[in-house]
C-alpha cells in the first residue's frame, strides 16, 4: 500500500516512514448512490465556491472489504485561513444515525467522506472524532469535477507509523483501493441515466479509441507524478519511503527488456535466454506494427480510392442534369415555334 501524508504547515522532516500496523481491509467499493448523493450535498451548499461539503458513510465493513451503501450529509464549517478551526454537528451525526438504522438496520456508520478534492490538514482530527462511532473510520475522498477519466474516489485509513531515526510515533493516512459497484436494481438506474448521456453516433471503434486515448493520458499523469515525486526525494524535499520505493521497484521488474544485445559466447545460460526473448519479443512487434502499418495504408488508400468514385459520380449527375435542363429548355423553345 501506498502511504499519503496530509498536506502540514512546514516541511516534512526527511527520514524514511515505515507502517507499523497492517489494514485488515484491501478494498473498498461505493455505490453510486453515494456518488450522486454527495455531488447533490455539493451543489446545494458549495457549489461556485472554495468550501468543501463532509457527510457520513453507512455501509458493511465485514470481511476485508468495506461497502460503501448509503450515506447523508451533515452541517461543517472550516475556516479556510485556519485549518485548525473547524465545526461539526456531533448531535445531528447521532439523530441522523439513529433514523437510518430504523430503515436498515445492516447499514452501520463506517466512516466520513468530503468532497476535496485533495487531503487537508484537519482531515486526521475529523478522523479522530469518527471515532466515537467506529473504531476505523474510513474516509472517502469524492472529486466532484474530476479531470480525467477514471474512478472519482480516494480511499483512505489513518494508522500509525514510525520513523527510522527512532523518534515518536505519528499518524498518517494510508491509501486503499476503491472501486464503484451497484447492485442489480442500482445498475439498472444507471444505465437509464447514462442512456440520454451517451452520443448514439459514436460507433465501437470511437468509443475504444476515446477510451484507450482516456488511459494513455491517465498514465502519462502518473508517471509525471512518480517523477516528480522522485525527484523531490533525491533533492530532500520528501521523506525516502521504502513501501513505496518496493512498489515502484515492482514495476519496473514487470517491464520486459527489450534491448537486443549482440551474441556473446561468455553470456550465462540465463543471459541467453533472456536475450533470445528479447529478440523474439522485438521481432514480434515489429511484426505487429508492420501489419498495423499496412492496414492504416489499405485504409488510406480505400478511402481515397472512394472519394475520387463519390467525385465522378457527383459529377456525372451533374452533367446529367445539365442535360435534363437544357433537353427541358429545348422543348419549350419548340413548342414556343
Amino acid at each position: 500500500m501506498t502511504t499519503v501524508e496530509p498536506a502540514q504547515n512546514g516541511s516534512a522532516p526527511a527520514v524514511p516512514t515505515t507502517l507499523v500496523s497492517s489494514l485488515p481491509y484491501e478494498q473498498v467499493t461505493v455505490a453510486p448512490l453515494v456518488l450522486l448523493s454527495v455531488v447533490d450535498h455539493y451543489n446545494r451548499i458549495a457549489m461556485n465556491t472554495k468550501k468543501r461539503v463532509v457527510g457520513v458513510l453507512l455501509g458493511d465493513n465485514t470481511g476485508n472489504t468495506i461497502r460503501v451503501t448509503n450515506s447523508y450529509a451533515i452541517p461543517f464549517e472550516e475556516d479556510d485561513k485556519q485549518p485548525d478551526v473547524w465545526f461539526l454537528d456531533h448531535n445531528f451525526v447521532e439523530n441522523m444515525g439513529d433514523m437510518f438504522k430504523k430503515i436498515n438496520a445492516k447499514e452501520k456508520l463506517i466512516g466520513w467522506y468530503h468532497s476535496g478534492p485533495n487531503l487537508r490538514a484537519s482531515d486526521l482530527q475529523i478522523n479522530e472524532l469518527f471515532k466515537r462511532y467506529t473504531p476505523n473510520p474510513l474516509l472517502l475522498i469524492v472529486d466532484i469535477q474530476p479531470q480525467e477519466v477514471g474512478v472519482p474516489t480516494d480511499a483512505y485509513f489513518a494508522i500509525e507509523d514510525i520513523k527510522d531515526d527512532g523518534s515518536a510515533t505519528d499518524r498518517t493516512f494510508v491509501h486503499v483501493p476503491s472501486s464503484i459497484e451497484a447492485e442489480e436494481a442500482e445498475e439498472i438506474g444507471v444505465e437509464h441515466l447514462l442512456r440520454d448521456v451517451r452520443d448514439a453516433a459514436a460507433g465501437n471503434l470511437s468509443v475504444r479509441i476515446t477510451n484507450q486515448l482516456m488511459s494513455l493520458q491517465s498514465l502519462h499523469k502518473r508517471l509525471h507524478e512518480i517523477a516528480n515525486y522522485l525527484q523531490k526525494v533525491v533533492e530532500g524535499q520528501l521523506p525516502l519511503n521504502h513501501v513505496i520505493l518496493g512498489k515502484l521497484q515492482d514495476v519496473f521488474n514487470l517491464l520486459p527488456n527489450v534491448s537486443v544485445s549482440s551474441s556473446d559466447d561468455s553470456l550465462t545460460d540465463a543471459a541467453k535466454t533472456t536475450d533470445e526473448r528479447a529478440k523474439a519479443f522485438a521481432v514480434k512487434s515489429n511484426d505487429e506494427l508492420m501489419i498495423v502499418y499496412l492496414s492504416t495504408l489499405v485504409r488510406a488508400i480505400i478511402a481515397f480510392h472512394n472519394l475520387i468514385e463519390n467525385k465522378i459520380e457527383n459529377k456525372e449527375n451533374l452533367k446529367e442534369e445539365e442535360d435534363k435542363e437544357e433537353t427541358k429548355e429545348g422543348d419549350k423553345d419548340k413548342k414556343k415555334e
